[in-house]
């Protein structure tokens, strides 16, 4: 009775402990799609409030957006004008500009 025990613990245990040791970093990290930019920072800004700044870098760096990834360019330029075109108006260009200073500092590490 010990061994069926323990055998079938194992079939619940083992698995869980794979899980809670996996490498988010070989499948990308915090890897959800979204459709558009907007989506992601709605989500990240809106409903996990983070900074306006820290919800954009979030977005270009962990997600696909549109099946694009990283998805705001390859440099600061390419991801302000990116960026500034997706998001709504109320984003300040400011916050825009920090962002892809720091998107680009991340996509050179």
């Amino acid at each position: 009775m010990r061994i069926a025990t323990t055998l079938l613990l194992s079939w619940f245990v083992f698995p869980l402990a794979l899980t809670a040791c996996g490498d988010d970093k070989t499948d990308g990290g915090d890897a959800e799609p979204f459709d558009t930019l907007q989506d992601c920072f709605d989500e990240h800004h809106g409903e996990e409030s983070l900074p306006t700044d820290q919800a954009i870098v979030v977005c270009c760096v962990d997600h696909p957006i549109a099946g694009i990834h990283p998805s705001c360019g390859t440099t600061a330029a390419d991801c302000t004008t990116h960026v500034r075109a997706q998001l709504a108006s109320s984003v300040a260009d400011s916050d825009i500009s920090a962002a892809c200073t720091d998107y680009e500092n991340q996509l050179k590490s």
